[in-house]
């Protein structure tokens, strides 16, 4: 079964509009961050879900000097002096 499009132009500056049903479905709210990739022909948004930038967990964030570290690689920083999880 395909699913039914909604059809969108893009403004002057480039902006599109994301419909409320769109929104509402996939739990994006205002001054949400989007990711924006560009796989061959598409381009692809998607939520942004900060993560670490050693092992890409999720949970237990910190930001430090602009970067985001989980709490697990803080640990084997201080106790091996290398991050990993």
């Amino acid at each position: 079964m395909r699913a039914t499009s909604i059809i969108r132009k893009v403004d002057n500056l480039g902006r599109v509009v994301l419909p409320i049903e769109i929104r509402r479905k996939l739990d994006i709210s205002l001054q949400d961050e989007l990711e924006i990739f560009v796989e061959g022909d598409r381009v692809i948004l998607q939520k942004f879900q900060p993560s670490c930038i050693f092992c890409a967990c999720s949970k237990t964030l910190v930001s430090y000097h602009g970067k985001t570290i989980c709490q697990g690689c803080i640990q084997n920083i201080r106790k091996f002096g290398q991050p990993g999880g």
